[in-house]
């Protein structure tokens, strides 16, 4: 039997992360420490920017206007990649592809967990009721709006319909993977989600004062309200503070809520995708032949 040759770690890295999310490490037997030490760069380097990430977000002036952690790491992300990005790209990669593929999906599930039944409870069922239609509606007329009125590409508006009507940032990265979507279609959602959500910490607390009959009076109903609404955590508890204690503690209840339905939603995006995918499927391989002018066309293959 001839020896066999074992690859080098970085081809090992790029041939078993591929580039889309949601890579596994390879079996047992199959080499793990190459592959560690392929994804050990990228990784680190995530770690790096979230870290330095949550330690800008403790500022005072940028938590008082709304910007989280996320919103900053995302921020720092987009320079380093423009930048000096370009030159670490190659050993860093594989690890920045497990980053956002295998990790975030846990760290969105361990996100969840912190919500209680009793915390829902605080907002009864008609509060989830709100949070189910206006993730829906949100998601559709982003869609709708966004092919139909501004000439956007499909993945673009799904992408800042999910970001829009779930968790912001989180949600367009989380879609990211079930859409297939390219980094400059990321790019835009995540500009779009993170300017309008900004915009709302100063314009919800303004509309409360204004006691229009078409929003809830009282600071509770308010606090539901901006929770089911505004796209990210950080903003719902700016809106909601500048307003009362009791509208942010809602407030903070229904947006988890929110949070808690981005599992849900990728599945049955997921589903759609994959049966809209079967549909044209089936229609391609049935074709309209007319062989004269004039005469009815027929199917192939025939129809029995």
């Amino acid at each position: 039997m001839k020896p066999q040759h074992l690859p080098p770690a970085a081809a090992i890295g790029r041939a078993s992360v591929p580039r889309q999310p949601g890579i596994a490490p390879p079996a047992a037997g199959g080499g793990g420490m190459p592959w560690v030490r392929a994804v050990l760069p990228g990784v680190a380097l995530s770690a790096a920017l979230g870290g330095l990430a949550m330690g800008l977000g403790q500022l005072e002036w940028l938590a008082r206007h709304g910007f989280s952690a996320l919103t900053l790491a995302i921020c720092l992300g987009i320079v380093l990649g423009n930048t000096a990005g370009r030159h670490m790209q190659g050993a860093a990669q594989p690890g920045i592809v497990f980053s956002k593929g295998m990790l975030l999906r846990a760290g969105i599930v361990l996100y969840g967990f912190r919500l209680t039944l009793q915390d829902i409870a605080q907002i009864g069922w008609s509060g989830v009721l709100s949070d189910a239609l206006v993730l829906c509606s949100t998601f559709a007329l982003a869609l709708l709006l966004g092919r139909r009125l501004f000439g956007l590409e499909r993945n673009t508006a799904m992408l800042i319909g999910a970001g829009s009507s779930i968790c912001g940032a989180a949600a367009v990265l989380a879609t990211q993977p079930v859409l297939k979507a390219k980094a400059e279609q990321v790019t835009v959602a995540v500009s779009t989600v993170v300017l309008f959500g900004t915009a709302t910490i100063f314009l919800y607390p303004w509309l409360y004062r204004q006691q229009l009959h078409w929003l809830p009076s009282s600071a509770a109903g308010f606090g539901v309200y901006a929770g089911s609404t505004i796209h990210e955590v950080a903003q719902v508890v700016a809106a909601a503070r500048a307003i009362s204690p009791e509208t942010a503690d809602l407030a903070v209840i229904a947006k988890m809520v929110r949070v808690m339905m981005l599992a849900p939603f990728l599945l049955a995006l997921s589903f759609w995708l994959g049966r809209r995918g079967a549909q044209r499927g089936r229609q391609g391989r049935t074709r309209r032949l007319s062989p004269c002018p004039g005469l009815p066309s027929c199917s192939w293959p025939p129809r029995r």
